[in-house]
């Protein structure tokens, strides 16, 4: 449905259906959010209550508020997304003629098509609507397959990399040790005592 079509409908005055509708709706969310009483508040936080007595009620009542609007303004998305406020009323506009006619004693088929079956007449309607369904959900279960596919290359990618680097460290460590332990085998002392000496011979050779 367009959007100007979405805004003509809602400008016009809304049927008796769907201020029914809507006002049980309000009151069901109003219960609904206040349903929760103080003393159950009370009960959950007793401690707190106890030590913010001046508090208390006010955070109560703002949870009990701002539980109210979110709910209220989910309904609303909702009834927006699927355009319920005019399908109410399309109903109700059907009911009241058909009404209508029933009491002026109408009781003969639609004119407009005397041999259409009502099965038929919503098979119609529907089956297009499920087949264009139907299309919807299988493209997007094939992007959201070569999505996975993706990733899964990429995870698979990833690991291999990380094995690469994992294979790098351990010869790494495999060279530090074999480095210390060579190392931990050379003559300290005489290292120590050749550097004494070439450091002597340095200092007596150089030009003063």
């Amino acid at each position: 449905m367009s959007t100007e079509a979405n805004a003509s409908s809602q400008s016009q005055p809304a049927s008796k259906r769907w201020s029914y509708f809507h006002s049980a709706l309000q009151l069901a969310i109003q219960r609904a959010a206040h349903k929760w009483t103080y003393e159950d508040f009370t009960e959950c936080f007793a401690i707190w209550c106890e030590e913010q007595p001046e508090n208390a009620p006010r955070i109560f009542t703002t949870v009990s508020r701002h539980m109210e609007d979110s709910i209220t303004e989910s309904c609303e998305q909702l009834l927006k997304q699927y355009n319920v406020r005019e399908n109410l009323d399309s109903l109700h506009a059907v009911v009241t003629e058909s009404r209508a006619k029933k009491q002026a004693g109408y009781d003969g088929r639609d004119v407009w098509r005397e041999d259409l079956h009502p099965s038929a007449a919503v098979r119609a309607r529907t089956i297009p609507l499920l087949d264009k369904e139907r299309d919807r959900l299988r493209a997007e279960l094939q992007s959201l397959d070569t999505e996975n596919r993706r990733l899964q290359s990429q995870m698979q990618r990833n690991m291999q990399a990380r094995e690469e680097v994992d294979t790098e460290v351990s010869q790494l460590l495999d060279l530090l040790a074999e480095i210390q332990a060579r190392w931990d085998q050379l003559p300290m002392e005489e290292i120590q005592s050749w550097a004494l000496q070439t450091a002597e011979s340095v200092s007596t050779t150089r030009p003063l």
